[in-house]
């Protein structure tokens, strides 16, 4: 652990003494219950074709034609052979917060009552917030997750309150072990569902980004390398494969973030079974509002999560690895021409300086505090 590393740990053990939220926080850095779970081998990606990862981006329309035509462009959700199986839906809940802070309560809504309808057995939807802002179920209830997953009849679960099962991480430079929450892998599928984001430390949050609220607290980047938490993210994503990964783009926050920050209605979703080469895509999406210099320093490709990953083998590791599909189900101009930059800046060597794309026309606003 270095230096700003243990610095940050007393920080947080002082909050500790003085809050009871600091109770919640000390618990989950000290304490390790095991689970008696054992981790498992990655399912293969069952919506590739011919080698290539699968992107498929909708825009316009409602926010559920928008989920049907996405899984209908990567081939159907049947192909996850869902009947008679549990199905964790992993948000993001950072805090309790709404959207785009958090993912949107409507598309948990959404998702589950699809799962259920090709025959889930049981849906799941969890996740654990930051440590600074634990419990997880108060932030569950305060983000709207908690009433539109149970109006489905989902089960809520906050993965604090449950064990951790110890994952080897191979060819790690920040890690050699990451504990994880034991419903990663009691779930027969696990459907990851991040909001676009900016993010001060990790200069994006997607699909990679999100598995960290499945990461016990003492392996949160901020405290194994407050430096390289890009690198960090990465090395975490090694611990295990979401089976389907769902990108909520109804509002994204363009600069800022986690917590805060200038949003916009983009008013797309994206899916695909490979978290890298759907990161990828909301990097570009992201990339063509030109509100964030953090992201803007590095092509999309060199974004060091994405580039990192791509080396670890996690996912696509470039745009000859994988195959966007889209479809905008309502005539929107400015969609359009979003969808266009977007593809352009996914091409290697493709000119990728923000201030060659024009503002958006849609409205800018920002995040809620």
């Amino acid at each position: 652990m270095s230096r700003r590393s243990i610095l940050v740990v007393l920080g947080m053990l002082l909050l500790a003494f003085v809050t009871f939220r600091g109770r919640h926080l000390v618990r989950q850095v000290l304490r390790r219950p095991r689970s008696p779970v054992l981790p498992r081998s990655p399912r293969p990606d069952v919506f590739a074709n011919g080698g290539k990862s699968v992107v498929a981006l909708a825009g316009g329309g409602t926010l559920r034609e928008r989920l049907e035509k996405c899984l209908e462009l990567l081939g159907g959700v049947d192909r996850l052979d869902l009947a008679g199986k549990t199905v964790l839906v992993k948000p993001n809940v950072v805090a309790g917060r709404p959207f785009p802070t958090t993912t949107n309560p409507d598309l948990i809504a959404a998702l589950c009552e699809v799962l259920q309808r090709f025959g889930a057995a049981e849906v799941w939807v969890g996740d654990m917030s930051a440590l600074m802002t634990l419990p997880t179920r108060r932030n569950l209830e305060q983000s709207g997750i908690l009433e539109a997953a149970r109006k489905t009849g989902a089960r809520l679960l906050a993965f604090e309150e449950s064990g951790w099962v110890p994952v080897k991480i191979p060819n790690g430079r920040f890690l050699r072990e990451v504990y994880v929450s034991e419903w990663i892998f009691r779930a027969d599928r696990v459907i990851n569902v991040p909001v676009i984001k900016t993010h001060r430390n990790a200069t994006f949050s997607g699909c990679l980004k999100n598995f960290v609220g499945a990461t016990h607290g003492r392996h949160r980047p901020y405290l194994v390398d407050p430096g390289s938490w890009e690198e960090v993210v990465a090395e975490l994503n090694l611990a295990y494969r979401p089976d389907l990964n769902i990108l909520d783009g109804t509002r994204v926050m363009i600069s800022g973030g986690p917590w805060e920050g200038e949003t916009a209605e983009a008013g797309v979703l994206l899916a695909s079974g490979d978290r890298v080469a759907a990161d990828a895509v909301a990097v570009a999406l992201l990339k063509t509002y030109g509100a964030s210099q953090r992201l803007d320093r590095r092509s999309t490709w060199e974004q060091l999560q994405i580039r990192r990953s791509g080396e670890l083998g996690i996912g696509a590791s470039s745009p000859e690895r994988m195959e966007l599909r889209t479809i905008l189900l309502e005539a929107d101009p400015d969609l359009e021409r979003r969808i266009h930059q977007l593809q352009r800046l996914l091409t290697p060597g493709a000119e990728d300086q923000s201030s060659s794309f024009a503002r958006p026309s849609r409205p800018v606003g920002t995040a809620p505090s």
